[in-house]
């Protein structure tokens, strides 16, 4: 078993985080909200980069909460592991996840994430926990076999894409760490995407604005907090919120996102009233910035954004792994035009 610390770790903001897999800086702590705080010690979105000619792949890790219990997500998703292989011709493969039957209970997790492999070198992604942090991690390997640091910049690192927003966004509730929008769209643009994603927590937090500014020469900014906040915070500090970040980075392409138009919208009309007012709200803020004479806004409506037939969610809200992939088809041509 090698230590984890070992090999470079991806989708921080900044490196001086107040753990090594966590994604705020211990200054934050006692400044932004404690929930904000708890769960910006959640690892969405870091992943581990490495290579090995091992004939096998194993992993060995704590986690922060050992009971984390999340009844509509996977465990694999909220406090397990993802590994990915790089292919000739696929690009990115899922390998295997890790996790342990019983494994909240233990303190120690240890699982083969892949093994009867040829003993030839290969290029890995260890994605961790979306919903849980991580205290301890190892990387375990054949005796006498190979591993380093990794030698192909991907996702590639120069240029990170900066995602703020909710539950949805830092990963509620994929089955597993890879299959996050985030990361999906991580492997589709080739690309390091930093995810902010704070459940329940979007309310635009200035501090969350001053640390996106921290970013080092991010090559896009997309703002999806809407499914957290009001029409009036939208009202009151989106305009706030971005104006913190443009400062920061006045080329940078943003990418305002609209709220999904949720199955039971259909059905209940408090609810299709609240996501159409908090949509119109996203709009109207997007058109008055554009008004004003901003360039580089880009805007993401919420038709089709989860498909038509109600099936993408897990509780009407939080997406499956169909909703996933439904969220990053609507995302990925929009992502896309913004970085050319």
């Amino acid at each position: 078993y090698h230590d984890a610390s070992a090999f470079p770790l991806y989708g921080k903001c900044v490196e001086a985080t107040s753990a090594r897999y966590e994604r705020l800086p211990k200054e934050f702590e006692g400044v932004v909200r404690k929930s904000m705080w708890d769960l910006g010690r959640n690892s969405a979105g870091l992943y581990i980069r490495f290579r090995s000619n091992s004939t096998q792949i194993r992993a060995r890790w704590r986690s922060l909460s050992p009971r984390q219990y999340m009844p509509h997500m996977a465990d694999v998703g909220d406090s397990g592991l993802d590994l990915y292989i790089l292919t000739e011709k696929d690009g990115w493969r899922f390998a295997g996840s890790g996790f342990e039957w019983g494994g909240r209970d233990k303190e120690v997790k240890n699982k083969t994430m892949v093994s009867n492999m040829e003993p030839s070198m290969r290029e890995y992604m260890l994605y961790l926990s979306l919903y849980n942090g991580i205290s301890s991690l190892e990387i375990g390997v054949d005796e006498g076999a190979v591993i380093e640091a990794p030698s192909i910049d991907s996702p590639r690192s120069d240029r990170p894409i900066v995602m703020y927003g909710t539950s949805i966004l830092q990963g509620g509730c994929a089955s597993r760490p890879g299959m996050a929008f985030t990361a999906i769209l991580g492997r589709k643009l080739d690309r390091e995407i930093i995810n902010l994603g704070f459940s329940g927590n979007a309310w635009l937090d200035y501090e969350i604005a001053e640390y996106i500014t921290r970013a080092q020469n991010p090559a896009l900014i997309v703002l999806d907090y809407v499914p957290n906040s009001t029409a009036e915070m939208i009202d009151e500090r989106g305009e706030r919120f971005f104006r913190i970040v443009r400062q920061a980075f006045p080329d940078v392409p943003v990418i305002f996102v609209e709220d999904p138009t949720f199955p039971h919208t259909r059905f209940d009309r408090n609810m299709l009233e609240e996501v159409t007012s908090k949509n119109e709200a996203q709009k109207a803020l997007y058109r008055r910035l554009k008004k004003a004479g901003e360039k580089k806004l880009y805007y993401v409506d919420t038709e089709g954004m989860i498909g038509d037939d109600g099936e993408a969610t897990v509780d009407g809200i939080h997406l499956t792994d169909l909703g996933m992939m439904r969220y990053v088809d609507k995302l990925y041509p929009v992502m896309r035009k913004a970085l050319r």
